[in-house]
C-alpha cells in the first residue's frame, strides 16, 4: 500500500489499523481493543493489555535465536573507548541491575530518576526500570542542581541512578556534587542512590545512601520481567513549560511499544539487524525513543555515541562512526551539521570514509534551514529528510515515510502527517484555514498510540496546556501552514519556548533567574537567530533605582546565575542593560517585536504599544551586541 492509503485508513479505521500494528508486539495478555474513549478527551490505547517493554526490547530477541547479534555499539571518542554489547549480554546486564533495584525495594509504579552520561549503562538503567515496572525519569546529565531538585520534587523518586561524571571535550563534569546539591535542596529525599563510577572522576559516596553499581550486584538474583497494564507509565520526561516550571510528559507502555516499532521500518527504513544511529542524548526524547527503545524493540543495533560532531577529535567523527559501524540510517539535529559545515565547509572529511552503507539521514529537533540541507545533499549525495515531532508525541507527527513511499522532498517542509495524526491549521477561533495561510498547528483528537495521555500529577495543567484552546484538538504550540500537496510547513513557536541546538528551553525560566539578581528590577529574554545553534537567548535588564555598578559586572553575574541555575545547556551569554522595556498599554512585554529587531526582520509597529520611542532604544542596545548580525 502507498502512503496515502495507509494514512487514510489510520484515520477512518484507527481501531483496525492499530490492532494490526499491535500484532508485532509480544503480549502477556493481548489487548481486547485498541482505543479506550471512556474518559475523552483523555484517550488511552491498549489499556487492558498486559505487557513488558524490556521483554520486547531485549528478551524476545534472545529467545528467538538472535542473542549473539549486537544490540548496542558504544563509541566514545572522548574516552577512546569502543565496545559492543550483544542482546544476550544486554539481557544479563539489565536483569542484574533490575535485581539490584528490586532487592532494595523498588516495585512496579515506583519512580527512579536516571542522571547519566552517554554510556551503555544509561540504557541498561532505563531497561532495568522497565523490566520491573518502575517508572524512570531521565534527567540530562550535568543539569544544574536546582533543575534536578525540581524534578526530584515532582517525580518523588524512591531511587536515583547516576554516573559519577560526564566527559566534555577538554573537561570532566563531576555529576555527584550536582546530585548531592539537588538532594539537599529538594524537599523529597530518595531512599538510595546507585552510582556508576567512571575512572575519569570517581565519586565520593555517602554511607547508607549511595551504592556502587558493580558492588551492588554481588549476590543479587537477576530479576525477571514484570508485566504491567497497557496504560502503565513507561517513563516521565520533563520538558520546558512557558512558566519555567517543567512539565512531566507521561509515556504509556503499550502505545509506546506499538508506535515505535511501527516507525522503524516505515519511517526510518530499517529492519532487524540493521544499524541505526540517533546522535542525541538519553536526556532528551530522541534518546528515549531512538537510542534506547525503538531500535531495540525492532531488533536493530543502536549506537551510543559519547562525543561531539566537531572537536572529538575533528569534523570527520560522524563519518568515521557511520563508516566503521555500518550505520544504515542516521538521525541528528541540524545544529550538528551546521557545526560540521562551519569547520569543514568543503566536506573534505567526508571523502576520507566509506559511506556506501548509509542509505538516508534524518533531521529533527529544530527547523532545518535550506542552506544546511543543500550543503549536506551536495557533499553526501544521500537523501536528507526533515521530520517534525515533540517530546509530548514521542515519535513523528509529520515526516517522509521513507520505508513506505519515498515522497518528493521539499526543503523547509517536514513533508506530510504520519498515520494517526489528523493535522489541521486553525485560526484563533478554532476554524480550519485555507491552504497556504498561516495558523496554529493542531491535531484532531484522539492522538495516535504512544503520545502523552496526560502530565505527571497535573491533569489540569495538561488540559490547559494542550486541550482547552481548541476543544477536540491537541494544541502543538507551533504555527505553520499546509500547501496544496498537503505538505506541512512549521514556521514558528506560538509561545516563548526557544530552541537552542535542538533543546527546547523556556525564556520564562531564564527570566525568573535573571529577576533573582539583587540589582535587576525587570527583565526579558528573547531568542535571537544564530547560524550554529538555531537560536540563542538574549537578556534585557532594567536595573533597580540607585544601582551604579559597571554594567559589565552585572551582565557577567547574571550569565553565571543562569549557568548555575539552569545549566550550560541554556547557552546564555548575551545580555545588556536598558532603561526600559517595550510594552503594551496593558503591561505586556513585546518580545516578538524585540526578536524582529534583533533578527533584522520587518515588523509592524504594534497598535497597542505604550511608547514607540522605546523600540529605538532597544535597537541601539542590540546594535552594541552586534544585532542584527548583517
Amino acid at each position: 500500500m502507498a502512503y496515502k492509503e495507509i494514512y487514510e485508513r489510520s484515520l477512518s479505521d484507527p481501531e483496525g489499523f492499530w490492532m494490526e500494528q499491535a500484532q508485532a508486539i509480544d503480549w502477556d495478555t493481548p489487548p481486547s481493543k485498541a482505543l479506550f474513549a471512556d474518559r475523552a478527551p483523555l484517550y488511552e490505547w491498549f489499556k487492558d493489555a498486559q505487557v513488558n517493554t524490556c521483554y520486547n526490547a531485549v528478551d524476545r530477541h534472545v529467545e528467538n535465536g538472535r542473542g549473539a547479534q549486537a544490540a548496542i555499539i558504544y563509541d566514545s571518542p572522548v574516552t577512546d573507548t569502543k565496545r559492543t554489547i550483544t542482546y544476550a549480554e544486554l539481557q544479563s546486564q539489565v536483569a542484574a541491575i533490575a535485581g539490584v533495584l528490586a532487592s532494595k525495594g523498588i516495585e512496579a509504579g515506583d519512580r527512579v530518576i536516571i542522571y547519566m552520561p552517554m554510556v551503555p549503562e544509561a540504557l541498561v538503567a532505563m531497561l532495568a526500570c522497565a523490566r520491573i515496572g518502575a517508572v524512570h525519569s531521565v534527567v540530562f546529565g550535568g543539569f544544574a542542581s536546582h533543575e534536578l531538585a525540581v524534578r526530584i520534587d515532582d517525580a518523588t523518586p524512591k531511587a536515583i541512578i547516576a554516573g559519577s561524571c560526564g566527559i566534555e571535550p577538554g573537561r570532566v563534569v563531576e555529576y555527584k556534587p550536582l546530585l548531592d546539591g539537588a538532594i539537599e535542596e529538594a524537599g523529597h529525599k530518595p531512599e538510595f542512590c546507585l552510582i556508576f563510577q567512571r575512572n575519569e572522576a570517581r565519586a565520593s559516596m555517602i554511607e547508607g545512601r549511595d551504592f556502587d553499581w558493580v558492588e551492588a550486584q554481588e549476590g543479587v538474583e537477576p530479576a525477571p520481567c514484570t508485566p504491567v497494564s497497557g496504560d502503565h507509565p513507561a517513563y516521565i520526561l520533563y520538558t520546558s513549560g512557558t512558566t519555567g516550571q517543567p512539565k512531566g510528559v507521561v509515556r504509556p507502555t503499550a502505545g509506546h511499544l506499538v508506535a515505535l516499532n511501527w516507525t522503524m521500518p516505515n519511517i526510518y527504513n530499517v529492519g532487524p539487524g540493521d544499524v541505526f544511529w540517533a546522535a542525541s542524548d538519553v536526556g532528551w526524547v530522541v534518546g528515549h525513543s531512538y537510542i534506547c527503545y525503538a531500535p531495540l524493540i525492532h531488533g536493530c543495533t543502536t549506537v551510543v555515541f559519547e562525543g561531539k560532531p566537531v572537536g572529538t577529535p575533528d569534523a570527520g567523527t560522524f563519518w568515521r562512526v557511520i563508516s566503521e559501524h555500518g550505520v544504515k540510517s542516521f538521525f541528528t539535529a541540524p545544529t550538528a551539521f551546521r557545526a560540521v559545515k562551519r569547520v569543514d565547509p568543503k566536506g573534505e572529511f567526508i571523502a576520507k570514509y566509506d559511506l556506501s552503507g548509509l542509505d538516508q539521514i534524518f533531521l529533527a529537533g529544530e527547523r532545518a534551514d535550506p542552506d544546511t540541507i543543500e550543503w549536506m545533499q551536495d557533499k553526501l549525495g544521500k537523501p536528507v529528510i526533515d521530520h517534525w515531532w515533540q517530546t509530548e508525541t514521542g515519535f513523528t507527527i509529520a515526516g517522509n515515510p521513507w520505508g513506505i513511499e519515498q515522497m518528493p522532498i521539499k526543503i523547509g517542509s517536514p513533508t506530510v502527517a504520519m498515520p494517526g495524526y489528523d493535522v489541521q491549521i486553525l485560526s484563533d477561533d478554532g476554524h480550519p484555514v485555507p491552504d497556504g495561510e498561516l495558523g496554529a498547528i493542531a491535531v484532531k483528537l484522539p492522538l495516535p498510540p504512544g503520545t502523552l495521555p496526560t502530565l505527571w500529577n497535573a491533569e489540569g495543567r495538561f488540559r490547559k496546556s494542550y486541550l482547552d484552546t481548541f476543544p477536540g484538538y491537541y494544541e502543538t504550540g507551533d504555527a505553520g501552514m499546509k500547501d496544496e500537496d498537503g505538505y506541512l510547513w512549521i514556521m514558528a513557536r506560538t509561545d516563548d519556548v526557544i530552541n537552542v541546538a535542538g533543546h527546547r528551553l523556556s525564556t520564562g525560566g531564564m527570566e525568573e533567574v535573571l529577576a533573582g539578581h539583587p540589582d535587576v528590577a525587570e527583565c526579558a529574554v528573547i531568542g535571537v537567530a544564530d547560524q550554529l545553534k538555531g537560536q540563542l537567548p538574549l537578556g534585557f535588564l532594567c536595573l533597580s533605582s540607585g544601582v551604579n555598578r559597571p554594567h559589565e559586572e552585572i551582565v557577567k553575574e547574571v550569565v553565571a546565575r543562569v549557568r548555575d541555575k539552569i545549566g550550560p545547556v541554556a547557552a546564555f551569554k548575551l545580555a545588556c542593560v536598558v532603561e526600559r522595556l517595550p510594552k503594551t498599554r496593558s503591561g505586556k512585554i513585546l518580545r516578538a517585536t524585540m526578536v524582529n529587531i534583533a533578527n533584522g526582520t520587518p515588523y509592524k509597529m504594534p497598535a497597542t504599544i505604550d511608547d514607540p520611542a522605546i523600540l529605538d532604544e532597544i535597537a541601539e542596545a542590540l546594535k552594541e551586541l552586534g544585532y542584527p548580525a548583517s
